[in-house]
Protein backbone atom coordinates (compact mmCIF):
# COMPACT_ATOMS: atom_id res chain seq x y z
CA UNK A 1 0.00 0.00 0.00
CA UNK A 2 1.22 3.33 -0.95
CA UNK A 3 1.22 6.00 1.54
CA UNK A 4 0.56 9.73 -0.05
CA UNK A 5 2.41 12.22 1.13
CA UNK A 6 1.44 15.04 3.24
CA UNK A 7 1.13 18.38 1.45
CA UNK A 8 2.36 20.31 4.81
CA UNK A 9 5.26 19.08 5.53
CA UNK A 10 8.01 21.12 7.36
CA UNK A 11 11.50 20.62 7.03
CA UNK A 12 12.57 19.70 11.17
CA UNK A 13 16.31 18.72 10.57
CA UNK A 14 18.90 16.50 8.75
CA UNK A 15 20.37 13.67 8.83
CA UNK A 16 23.88 14.37 9.30
CA UNK A 17 25.21 10.32 9.07
CA UNK A 18 25.27 6.78 10.97
CA UNK A 19 25.24 6.50 14.55
CA UNK A 20 27.14 3.15 15.37
CA UNK A 21 26.73 -0.50 13.85
CA UNK A 22 22.92 -1.02 14.64
CA UNK A 23 21.32 1.00 11.73
CA UNK A 24 20.83 4.42 13.89
CA UNK A 25 21.48 7.79 12.50
CA UNK A 26 22.67 10.97 13.93
CA UNK A 27 20.28 13.69 13.55
CA UNK A 28 20.85 17.87 13.51
CA UNK A 29 17.34 19.11 14.99
CA UNK A 30 16.20 22.43 13.13
CA UNK A 31 14.09 23.01 16.59
CA UNK A 32 14.35 24.97 20.04
CA UNK A 33 14.20 21.63 21.86
CA UNK A 34 16.18 19.22 19.66
CA UNK A 35 14.52 16.20 21.57
CA UNK A 36 11.04 17.72 20.42
CA UNK A 37 11.43 15.79 17.48
CA UNK A 38 11.18 12.47 19.38
CA UNK A 39 7.26 14.15 19.93
CA UNK A 40 6.38 12.53 16.90
CA UNK A 41 6.08 8.35 16.02
CA UNK A 42 6.38 8.92 11.91
CA UNK A 43 9.56 11.14 10.39
CA UNK A 44 9.33 11.75 6.61
CA UNK A 45 12.65 11.53 5.37
CA UNK A 46 13.57 13.04 1.96
CA UNK A 47 15.97 14.76 -0.53
CA UNK A 48 14.80 16.68 -3.80
CA UNK A 49 11.31 16.45 -2.37
CA UNK A 50 10.83 12.64 -2.31
CA UNK A 51 10.04 11.81 0.71
CA UNK A 52 9.29 8.30 2.60
CA UNK A 53 7.78 7.64 5.80
CA UNK A 54 9.89 6.06 8.59
CA UNK A 55 8.16 5.24 12.14
CA UNK A 56 10.62 5.93 15.05
CA UNK A 57 11.76 3.35 17.90
CA UNK A 58 13.77 4.52 20.42
CA UNK A 59 15.89 8.26 20.17
CA UNK A 60 18.09 9.76 22.79
CA UNK A 61 20.26 13.06 22.82
CA UNK A 62 23.98 12.47 22.63
CA UNK A 63 26.26 15.49 22.76
CA UNK A 64 24.47 18.17 20.17
CA UNK A 65 23.00 15.84 18.29
CA UNK A 66 20.34 13.59 18.44
CA UNK A 67 20.91 9.29 17.92
CA UNK A 68 17.79 7.77 16.60
CA UNK A 69 16.47 4.25 15.53
CA UNK A 70 14.19 3.80 12.67
CA UNK A 71 12.19 1.31 11.76
CA UNK A 72 13.63 -1.40 9.31
CA UNK A 73 16.92 0.95 9.25
CA UNK A 74 18.91 -2.18 10.93
CA UNK A 75 22.48 -1.29 10.13
CA UNK A 76 25.10 1.01 9.15
CA UNK A 77 24.83 0.68 5.80
CA UNK A 78 21.29 1.48 5.50
CA UNK A 79 21.70 4.81 7.88
CA UNK A 80 24.81 6.25 6.07
CA UNK A 81 22.29 5.77 2.77
CA UNK A 82 20.26 8.80 4.75
CA UNK A 83 22.50 10.79 5.38
CA UNK A 84 21.70 13.96 3.86
CA UNK A 85 17.91 13.21 4.16
CA UNK A 86 15.80 16.27 5.04
CA UNK A 87 13.42 15.54 8.18
CA UNK A 88 10.00 16.66 8.20
CA UNK A 89 7.01 16.66 10.19
CA UNK A 90 3.54 17.26 9.17
CA UNK A 91 2.38 20.79 9.93
CA UNK A 92 -1.21 19.48 11.10
CA UNK A 93 0.39 17.55 14.09
CA UNK A 94 2.59 20.35 15.64
CA UNK A 95 0.86 22.24 18.64
CA UNK A 96 -0.08 26.10 17.19
CA UNK A 97 2.45 28.37 18.97
CA UNK A 98 0.70 30.87 21.32
CA UNK A 99 0.76 34.28 20.31
CA UNK A 100 3.53 35.22 20.75
CA UNK A 101 5.25 32.27 19.62
CA UNK A 102 6.37 31.50 15.99
CA UNK A 103 8.01 28.57 14.63
CA UNK A 104 11.34 29.28 12.91
CA UNK A 105 9.87 28.06 9.57
CA UNK A 106 7.69 30.49 9.66
CA UNK A 107 9.99 33.53 9.90
CA UNK A 108 11.99 32.58 7.46
CA UNK A 109 10.99 34.01 4.04
CA UNK A 110 9.74 37.05 5.76
CA UNK A 111 10.62 40.82 4.15
CA UNK A 112 12.55 42.81 7.64
CA UNK A 113 11.56 46.50 7.59
CA UNK A 114 12.98 49.16 10.75
CA UNK A 115 10.25 51.93 11.81
CA UNK A 116 11.30 53.93 9.51
CA UNK A 117 10.22 51.83 6.69
CA UNK A 118 13.73 51.10 5.39
CA UNK A 119 14.15 47.57 4.28
CA UNK A 120 16.90 45.45 5.99
CA UNK A 121 16.52 42.43 4.23
CA UNK A 122 14.47 38.88 4.77
CA UNK A 123 14.90 36.43 7.41
CA UNK A 124 17.31 33.82 5.83
CA UNK A 125 17.60 31.41 8.80
CA UNK A 126 17.42 31.56 12.83
CA UNK A 127 20.32 30.22 15.56
CA UNK A 128 20.03 29.79 19.02
CA UNK A 129 22.74 31.57 21.23
CA UNK A 130 21.52 30.41 24.69
CA UNK A 131 20.40 34.32 26.00
CA UNK A 132 18.43 34.82 22.61
CA UNK A 133 17.34 33.64 18.89
CA UNK A 134 19.21 35.70 16.31
CA UNK A 135 17.72 36.62 12.60
CA UNK A 136 20.03 36.26 10.00
CA UNK A 137 18.84 39.07 7.30
CA UNK A 138 20.23 39.20 4.12
CA UNK A 139 19.88 41.78 1.58
CA UNK A 140 21.98 41.11 -1.80
CA UNK A 141 25.56 40.94 0.20
CA UNK A 142 24.47 41.96 3.53
CA UNK A 143 24.32 40.26 6.19
CA UNK A 144 22.64 41.21 9.62
CA UNK A 145 22.39 39.63 12.78
CA UNK A 146 19.48 40.63 15.03
CA UNK A 147 18.29 39.56 18.40
CA UNK A 148 15.13 38.04 18.28
CA UNK A 149 13.87 39.81 21.21
CA UNK A 150 10.24 42.31 22.39
CA UNK A 151 12.83 45.11 22.47
CA UNK A 152 14.14 44.55 18.92
CA UNK A 153 11.35 42.74 17.05
CA UNK A 154 8.05 45.12 17.41
CA UNK A 155 5.52 42.97 15.28
CA UNK A 156 5.62 39.89 13.38
CA UNK A 157 2.86 39.62 10.83
CA UNK A 158 2.97 36.42 8.87
CA UNK A 159 -0.15 37.72 6.82
CA UNK A 160 1.85 40.21 5.47
CA UNK A 161 4.80 38.49 5.26
CA UNK A 162 6.92 41.42 7.08
CA UNK A 163 8.74 42.13 10.60
CA UNK A 164 8.89 45.15 11.95
CA UNK A 165 12.41 46.10 13.92
CA UNK A 166 13.69 49.05 16.17
CA UNK A 167 17.00 48.76 14.11
CA UNK A 168 18.98 51.33 11.52
CA UNK A 169 20.55 50.21 8.36
CA UNK A 170 23.65 51.58 9.62
CA UNK A 171 24.04 48.92 13.06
Amino acid sequence: MMTSVPEDLTVMGYVSGPFGIRGWINVVADTEYADSLFDYRTWWLGRDGNWKPYTLIEGGVHTKKLAAQLENVNDRDQAFALKGCEIAIPRSEMPEPDDDEYYWVDLIGLEVRNTQEERLGVVERLFATGANDVLVIKDGETERLLPFVAAIVLKVDRDAKLITVDWGLDY
